[in-house]
């Protein structure tokens, strides 16, 4: 199975943004790309199809995703009626290690996809190790009873007051399960990805 192993904290300050979703951003002492030519370096006007290709890796990026896993998240999009936008935002929010970063229960998405890959999870009492497992409405995804004892959940349990769940999930704390109670509206959609830049770049 393929891996973004690209480092993070190079990609957030291509993009100006901390796409690696850690406390400590690297723009915070650096805001400007890598490279030997640091905050000095001048940039010449990004073309269209730049523009359209930085859309598209951006949202590699804070998904973790490979260009194949991408492509073909998108191709889906485009066979799903509706807005092809909205439906690879919602196809790449559905994903299990999205859900569990959404949840709370991971403060990345490579801890997440960490958790998943190591069998942490079960999904209708199922275990489920597929990080880009499709959830549907009504699955309800259970950390294994057995996993609870490591030290990862045992220090977790004493910080998810403090957890923020997505509106469209429901986390049973006690439980520690995460019930699908619907698919994110508009509004709980990533708003800093360009999806109309990424469909025009896949429909060169």
């Amino acid at each position: 199975m393929g891996r973004n192993l690209k480092p993070k904290h190079r990609a957030s300050r291509r993009f100006n943004e901390n796409v690696a979703d850690t406390v400590k951003s690297p723009l915070d002492k650096r805001p400007y790309p890598a490279g030997q030519h640091g905050p000095k370096k001048t940039f010449a006007k990004v073309s269209e199809y730049g523009r359209q290709l930085l859309a598209k890796q951006k949202a590699k990026a804070i998904y973790g995703l490979l260009e194949k896993q991408f492509s073909l998240t998108f191709k889906k999009a485009q066979k799903m009626p509706g807005d092809i936008g909205k439906n690879l935002l919602t196809l790449l929010e559905s994903r299990l290690d999205n859900v569990i970063f959404r949840s709370g229960l991971a403060n990345t998405h490579r801890l997440a996809r960490q958790l998943v890959n190591h069998g942490h999870f079960e999904v209708d009492g199922i275990k489920t190790d597929i990080p880009s497992f499709k959830v549907k409405v009504g699955q309800v995804i259970k950390v294994k009873p057995n996993k609870l004892k490591k030290t990862y959940w045992t220090n977790l349990t004493e910080i998810l007051d403090k957890v923020e769940t997505a509106s469209w999930l429901v986390l049973d704390k006690k439980e520690m399960t995460i019930t699908i109670a619907g698919l994110p509206n508009d509004d709980d959609l990533p708003q800093n990805i360009q999806t109309n830049l990424i469909v025009e770049f896949y429909s060169r």
